[in-house]
């Protein structure tokens, strides 16, 4: 359904602000006299009631104009968004008071032309081309009508002179009027081009951030599943082991308890990897794995966790001049984390690395060890890769990974944040 322009929705309150403008430029002219007029007579009045002051209907229609020209202010408040044919009622509504005021509002008729420049502007806000074009050719016919019936008028009262004058001065700014009209059409038409090309936009970053939600989900989903197939895998490895090992320690214990000690000790063994393995997939399966957490204080939780595994403590700085939005802050805590979690399994590292910096509109990771290493070209199915990778490109970033056989591995991630503050 849709509903009227109002004031409060306005889609540019700037023209609406200008349309008041020439509104109240229009009403200052029957309060402010024409300059110079105790210099000279005072000149005929250029409308029906002017001509004709005898006229019964003449001692009401100047406040009918006035009237008209409030109601016509009014209208500007509440645009038709509707069926076609309100829209035309209202047009012609807006025309008839616009004729009312020039023709019988005496010092409102001096700058009646404003009148039509704010019908075509509202036009415009109502009408697809055809429409606008339609109104701004009205509006330009009845003001070339209301010239020269005003010119007749004219030559009924002055001099053979002042009526040649008063012709070229009508040309003059009949020619002035229409270049104005045509101006202010393509002004809207240009305004209103870029307003639904932002709207387009709009629609199509929502669209994509709807995309996004879904391959997100889809990865989340993915994930878990394959978790779940670590957890039967790994940890269902690890639990049978470990059943083993205690059967037989039981079987060797009263025979051989030297023997059943190594059973225990290597089920222990079994039992916190189990373990670790356990806590490992219930925090990678949360789906806010921040838990309020500021992102610098979850990057030194990983880092103490790390330690603790494996006895290195990374050397990290963080400096971000602003808060970030909870999906970059999700999205740098799993690189993060897959990160270690590569470097626990395969690094074999014994110095690592972590800068996260805010800087000229971009974030910044940079993840580093000085592990063994691996070659690229032969690595190109890993999971975790292509996570922090997808992870990147979602949010319109940069991944690079430079790691060869020896040398240990860098990771770079830059995100724009622009776009996103």
């Amino acid at each position: 359904m849709n509903h009227p322009i109002q004031i409060k929705k306005h889609p540019f309150p700037s023209l609406l602000y200008l349309e008041w403008t020439l509104l109240a430029i229009t009403a200052l002219t029957a309060v402010i006299p024409p300059p110079l007029r105790r210099f000279r007579p005072k000149p005929p009045e250029l409308t029906i009631c002017g001509l004709f002051p005898d006229l019964s209907i003449c001692n009401f229609l100047p406040e009918l104009s006035i009237y008209s020209l409030i109601f016509f202010a009014l209208m500007g408040l509440r645009l038709p968004r509707g069926s076609q044919i309100s829209k035309v009622i209202y047009t012609g509504i807006e025309i008839l008071l616009i004729l009312t005021t020039g023709l019988f509002g005496e010092r409102f008729a001096r700058l009646f032309p404003f009148l039509y420049i704010i019908l075509v502007t509202r036009s415009c806000l109502i009408f697809n081309l055809p429409g606008r074009l339609f109104v701004t050719s009205l509006s330009f016919g009845l003001f070339l009508f209301t010239t020269q019936l005003k010119y007749q008028l004219f030559n009924l009262q002055a001099s053979s002179q002042a009526q040649e004058k008063f012709r070229f001065l009508s040309l003059n700014w009949s020619l002035v009027f229409g270049l104005s009209l045509v101006f202010v059409l393509l002004m809207m038409n240009a305004v209103l081009s870029e307003r639904h090309s932002r709207e387009k936009l709009a629609i199509a970053n929502e669209k994509l951030r709807e995309y996004a939600m879904r391959i997100e989900n889809q990865a989340t989903l993915e994930e878990r599943n394959r978790i779940a197939r670590e957890i039967h895998d790994s940890l269902g490895h690890s639990l049978t082991a470990l059943n083993l090992q205690l059967e037989t320690a039981l079987k060797l214990w009263q025979s051989n308890p030297g023997k059943a000690e190594t059973f225990l000790a290597t089920a222990k063994e079994l039992g916190s990897k189990a373990l670790k393995d356990v806590r490992q997939s219930v925090s990678t399966m949360r789906s806010n794995p921040l838990q309020e957490q500021s992102l610098e204080r979850a990057i030194a939780s990983l880092a103490e966790n790390f330690h603790r595994s494996n006895g290195i403590l990374p050397i990290y700085q963080i400096n971000l001049e602003y808060p970030l939005p909870p999906e970059i802050n999700t999205a740098i805590y799993r690189i993060t984390q897959e990160s270690l979690t590569n470097i626990t399994k395969y690094a074999s590292a014994t110095e690592v690395k972590l800068e996260l910096a805010t800087a000229r509109g971009n974030l910044r990771l940079i993840i580093q060890d000085n592990g063994r290493g691996f070659d690229l070209g032969q690595n190109t199915t890993g999971f975790g890769l292509h996570s922090m990778r997808d992870r990147t490109l979602a949010l319109g970033g940069d991944f690079n990974i430079n790691s060869t056989p020896g040398s240990g591995c860098k990771i770079t991630v830059n995100i724009p944040l622009m776009r996103l503050r």
